[in-house]
């Protein structure tokens, strides 16, 4: 039987009136130790979005929200959150915010391939489900 491997993972939402706690989901940051895994995978629909919070500059959000996958990365580029060791990247990631663009609360899953993981959340937490 495959090898079950523990992970941590928070959802990243869009926030356009952050007083009002509603939120737009774009993405998934996860975060496995024992694989040295740190990814994120974000994509915004730019027609709920348009719908949501019409005068939202998509542009700028999909900019913000394009430096989380480098800041997974990690190295020079991604600036000196992205010389932070990955555990501490993962961290600041998940930090709680008052801004636009934010995370859910971390949680917890198990998963025996990580990127089948991602791509799982992804699927159950940010795009819609197909219409038959």
């Amino acid at each position: 039987m495959p090898e079950l491997f523990s992970f941590d993972y928070a959802v990243i939402r869009i926030v356009p009136r952050v007083e009002r706690e509603e939120f737009l989901n774009a993405g998934i940051v996860l975060y496995g130790a024992t694989q040295r895994f740190l990814q994120a995978q974000v994509e915004v629909d730019k027609a709920r979005l348009a719908a949501f919070a019409p005068w939202m500059e998509i542009e700028e959000i999909e900019e913000h929200l394009a430096a989380i996958p480098l800041i997974c990365k990690g190295g020079k580029e991604s600036g000196p959150v992205g010389l932070m060791e990955q555990r501490a990247r993962f961290h600041w990631l998940v930090a709680p915010r008052s801004t636009i663009v934010q995370t859910s609360p971390a949680h917890s899953g198990m998963a025996h391939n990580l990127n089948e993981a991602l791509e799982h959340l992804m699927n159950c937490m940010v795009r819609l489900p197909e219409s038959k």
